[in-house]
């Protein structure tokens, strides 16, 4: 329980420091063009290279559900929509597909 305990706080304060040394390590660099460009695309590549592995690696129904929620994300939903469709079609998916 305590290793627990410590092991989130200190991702919590990894993750805090992260974000706030970014304007401060920023504070000097013209943001525009290609670096603007890149650093608008760490985002959702960051969160591709966290969801593709549980993607690949699961089953039928979690496959087929991320495909559906990019699907509605890719429409521009918001992001309640999206996530209620990846939560409520994974869950159909099992009942159906297991």
């Amino acid at each position: 329980m305590t290793v627990t305990i410590l092991a989130i706080l200190g991702m919590a304060l990894a993750t805090y420091a992260t974000r706030a040394s970014g304007p401060y390590l920023m504070r000097g660099v013209v943001v525009k063009g290609r670096l603007k460009a890149a650093l608008d695309a760490l985002p959702p590549a960051i969160l591709m290279a966290v969801i593709a592995p549980t993607i690949l690696t699961t089953g039928l129904a979690e496959s087929i559900a991320a495909v559906l929620t990019a699907a509605v994300a890719f429409m521009r939903a918001p992001l309640v929509v999206t996530v209620l469709t990846g939560v409520i079609s994974v869950v159909l998916l099992r009942m159906v597909l297991s």
